[in-house]
Order: C-alpha cells, then sequence, then structure tokens
C-alpha cells in the first residue's frame, strides 16, 4: 500500500516528467479532531517540511480537477452485518467518481451515512492504488476505495422505571427494550409496555430497518395493544393496531395505521352523544408528519426553534361507521436565551382541527379515540406533539362533556350520582410561556436542577357547523383556561422530575381544575 509520502512524491514527479498518475493514497479516516490529535501526539513528530509539503499537495489534489478511476469499492470488517446493508449505506457515488475532489466529497457523504446507522463503532475510508495492470482513464490513474468498519459490541439496551402522579394519585410501571442489527440488517428492534394502577395496559413491539438494496425508503413497522378503563368514566376501550411506516427522511414521515377497537359500557352509564360509538369499529387512517427541531436540547431548550405539522386523513376503512374526516395539527417552539443565571425563555403555541371531508355526513365525526382532549401534567418544552398540556387541570378535564345516566351500584343496589364523561372537541388551541433559570446553588447546578416559572392557556370545543367560517371565533377565545405557577425540575437518564405549584387563574363550571403542589414524572 502507498504511503501519504509516496502519494505526494508520485504526484511531483509526473508533474514533473508527463507521465501517468498511477499511486497515490489518502487517508479519509472519520476519527474526531481530538482522537487525531491524540494518534498524532503518540507518533513522533515528521519534519515540518515534509507535513507543510504533503497539505499542499493534499490541497491540490481537491482543488484541481485530477482524474481518476475508481476500480473498485471493498468494505471489509463486515461480521454479522450483511453485506447488502452497507452497501446500501455507502451508494454509487464512490464507484462513479471521476476525480479526486468528487471522490473526497462522496466519501464523507457515505461516511456519515454509515454512522447514523448506529451499527458501527469506527467507520474508515481509504484510497490506495490499484493493482499493476489496471490501466486508468482519461489520463488518470486506477485506484481502490477500502470501506472498513467496526461493528458495534453491545447490541441491546433497556430501562425499566416507576412513575408517580400525585395529582391522580396514580402510578405506573414503564419498561422498553431495543435490539441492534439482530439479523445483520442494520435494523432496529423495539419492544415497550406500560401497566398503571388505574387498570389501564399498553404494549407495543416495532421494527425499523434502513434502505436496502431496491428499496427506496427506510421501512418502519409497529403492532400495539391497549385496554383502558377512562378516567371517572364508565367506558373502557380495547385497541390492537399496525402502523407502517411508507416514508421516512429526516424531516419527513409518511405512515399508515389500521386498527381495531372494541368500545363497552359495562355499567351501561354512558350518556347518549356516546352509545352510537359503542361496540366494536375498524379504524384505518394515513398520516403525514413534517417535523424540524433546531433547539439545542429537548430536555432544558436555551436557544432554537422546533416546528412541527401533521396531517391525518382518517375514515379509509370500507364499510366504517365514520364519515372521512382530517385532522390538521400544528406545533411550534421558540427558546430565547436571556443571559443571567443560564436563564431561557420558551414559548409555545400548537392548534388544531377535525374537519369532515364529506358533505351531508350524519353521525360522529371521528371516534373518541381521536378527537383532542386538554389537560394532564405532560411538560410543556420537552416534547412537540400537538395541543394537550395545560397544567394544573386533569387529562380530560376541560371541555365539551356529557351527564353519564344513572345506574346503580353493584354493593348495596343505591343509584349512583350521575358523573360527567369527556366528550373531546374537534377544535383545540394551546399556548404557554416558561422561563427556566439556574438555582445559585453549585451541587444543584451540577446535576443540572433548575427553577422554572410557567404560565400556560388553552381551550376546547366542538364544531357544530361544518363551515369553519361560521366557528364562533371570539367566544372561544374568550372561554380559554388558564394557569400559571413555578417548581423545580430535576432532569435525570431515563426520566424528567417536575414538582410544581400550580394556580388555577380561570375555569369554568365541570372543570377539573386544582390548585395546589403537583409532582410530574415524564420521559426526558
Amino acid at each position: 500500500m502507498a504511503t501519504a509520502s509516496d502519494a505526494a512524491q508520485d504526484y511531483h514527479d509526473d508533474n514533473d516528467e508527463g507521465e501517468d498518475d498511477e499511486d497515490f493514497d489518502d487517508d479519509l479516516d472519520d476519527e474526531d479532531e481530538e482522537e487525531e490529535d491524540d494518534d498524532e501526539d503518540d507518533q513522533p513528530p515528521s519534519c515540518p517540511s515534509e507535513e507543510a509539503r504533503l497539505e499542499a499537495v493534499l490541497r491540490r489534489l481537491t482543488a484541481d480537477e485530477v482524474r481518476i478511476r475508481v476500480h473498485e469499492v471493498a468494505i471489509r470488517g463486515c461480521g454479522r452485518t450483511r453485506r447488502a446493508a452497507v452497501e446500501a449505506a455507502v451508494g454509487p457515488d464512490l464507484a462513479r467518481a471521476a476525480t479526486v475532489r468528487d471522490l473526497v466529497r462522496a466519501a464523507a457523504a457515505a461516511r456519515d451515512r454509515l454512522r447514523r446507522l448506529g451499527a458501527f463503532d469506527a467507520v474508515s475510508i481509504t484510497l490506495d492504488a490499484a493493482p499493476p495492470g489496471i490501466p486508468g482513464t482519461g489520463g488518470g490513474g486506477a485506484v481502490v476505495v477500502l470501506v472498513d468498519v467496526s461493528e458495534a459490541r453491545g447490541r441491546a439496551a433497556g430501562d425499566l422505571g416507576i412513575f408517580a402522579n400525585a395529582q391522580s394519585r396514580s402510578c405506573s410501571l414503564e419498561g422498553s427494550l431495543k435490539l441492534k442489527n439482530l439479523f445483520g440488517y442494520c435494523e432496529t428492534w423495539n419492544a415497550s409496555g406500560a401497566l398503571e394502577l388505574d387498570r389501564t395496559a399498553e404494549l407495543c413491539a416495532g421494527v425499523e430497518m434502513p434502505r436496502i438494496g431496491a428499496i427506496p425508503t427506510p421501512l418502519m413497522a409497529q403492532i400495539s395493544l391497549l385496554s383502558e378503563d377512562w378516567l371517572k368514566s364508565s367506558l373502557k376501550e380495547h385497541l390492537m393496531g399496525i402502523s407502517v411506516g411508507l416514508l421516512s427522511t429526516t424531516n419527513h414521515n409518511l405512515a399508515y395505521n389500521f386498527s381495531w377497537r372494541t368500545l363497552t359500557d359495562p355499567a351501561r352509564s354512558a350518556p347518549n352523544s356516546i352509545q352510537e360509538q359503542l361496540g366494536n369499529s375498524l379504524l384505518s387512517s394515513i398520516k403525514y408528519a413534517y417535523k424540524v427541531d433546531q433547539r439545542d436540547s429537548s430536555i432544558r431548550p436555551t436557544h432554537g426553534y422546533a416546528f412541527q405539522s401533521s396531517s391525518q386523513i382518517g375514515g379509509l376503512a370500507p364499510g366504517s361507521k365514520y364519515s372521512r374526516f382530517l385532522r390538521q395539527e400544528f406545533d411550534l417552539r421558540v427558546a430565547l436565551p436571556l443571559g443571567v443565571l443560564n436563564g431561557a425563555l420558551n414559548a409555545g403555541v400548537a392548534a388544531g382541527v377535525i374537519h369532515p371531508l364529506e358533505r351531508g355526513c350524519t353521525g360522529s365525526v371521528s371516534p373518541l379515540s381521536e378527537k383532542f382532549y386538554l389537560g394532564g401534567n405532560r411538560p410543556l418544552v420537552c416534547r412537540l406533539g400537538g395541543p394537550s398540556s395545560l397544567l394544573g387541570f386533569k387529562a380530560r378535564g376541560l371541555g365539551p362533556t356529557d351527564f353519564r345516566t344513572c345506574g346503580l351500584n353493584n354493593s348495596d343496589g343505591a343509584s349512583t350520582s350521575p358523573e360527567l364523561n369527556g366528550l373531546g372537541g374537534d377544535i383545540a388551541m394551546t399556548a404557554f410561556a416558561d422561563l427556566s433559570f439556574d438555582i445559585p446553588l453549585k451541587p444543584l447546578r451540577d446535576l443540572g436542577i433548575h427553577g422554572h416559572a410557567f404560565v400556560s392557556a388553552g381551550n376546547i370545543a366542538k364544531l357544530t357547523e361544518r363551515d369553519l367560517r361560521k366557528f364562533p371565533l371570539h367566544d372561544f377565545l374568550q372561554t380559554f383556561r388558564s394557569s400559571a405557577g413555578f417548581g423545580v425540575v430535576v432532569p435525570t437518564r431515563f426520566f424528567r422530575v417536575e414538582m410544581n405549584y400550580c394556580l388555577i387563574l380561570k375555569q369554568f363550571d365541570h372543570d377539573k381544575g386544582k390548585t395546589g403542589i403537583q409532582f410530574n414524572f415524564s420521559s426526558p
């Protein structure tokens, strides 16, 4: 194999004597600059004049149109990883490169794609001279591209946690498991589960596979099982579904969802507005999402912005009891640094609407599971996902409601008092502002523990008119609920803990808001 100094000498002789460039070597190792500095420290220093000469030659190789011909792209280091998976990530640009500049660019792009697979600890792309007797083309020499990969050792990762919510007096056990490159296609297998004391169980398993061979896009498939007793409700829901990713890139995602749902009312006390949705139903929808997140952190953003837009068309299953509908959501977040105590102001607004796509449709526009619900203790600044969080209010604790019909108590036969069932809404909007700051105690700062103060507001309503232009926007804005508070945030590797004092600023009859101290455990 030719060395870098040999490449410099060969290139110098070719320029003096007019001979073809047959031997040169350009190392495109993907190690970080710090690692390169460490390696250089371990080796004896070379002559400054030789380093300057080599740097000048390499600069000229990439600046001028030095023609070459790639004879072969050799992939080395694959053990359990399939060669087809690495070839798909490398792509055809390396073999098609006609100049040194094109080859350097193609190698950098291929190295980045191999890194994103997450199956390799190290990736190195090296150029070497072709075997003797291999002719070049167009005055350029023939080269061999060597792609060396080092497979990651650990293939499994998982976590298990217990999360408590003091406001709703509930506790849940959550766990997840990930297996990487199990069958050699650089795929990721994941499974997760959650069990809550309010008799809610959720299981989910799926696989993500990168682009391989003729497959034009990464593939994703997910199966989920859900059994839920609605909070403070007589309804029980069982849901089994599958989601298949049709398109997945850095910013775009297209998925098809197909699920079978069973909604029952064992107490026979559901209001008339929900009676029509009881029983079995087939739910089918296609969803497109665009997402960009330029924040420096999703746990505690101090600068940047994030935006997500999702469009879902539902009611696609033949014979569905629901009309075709469009569910549109927007979510925008902005983080501004303040320069004092590492403070930052985070602000966000989210909105969503569900609108029928068919004229003269009757019955429910969308299933209860697809409607908007506000309330709960979801963190304000972490994840994007449309309107949902409103601190100080219980989950499904505000919005359109209907009284349950009176039923009999199973224990003593006494008549139960009517309670309210949350019906969800077809249009929702939330907004918040959150001020985060360091606590002036060094031990707490070192652990990432910080304080914050917040204000949040939102509203939810039903669409009584099919025409959105007739929606009473002024009344909708006048009936916004709001809350404010302050607290301490404790971020950890597996979950985020918030201890907040919430003050309800505005609520209406039948809303389930409460002023007081609240604890929130959530995934980061």
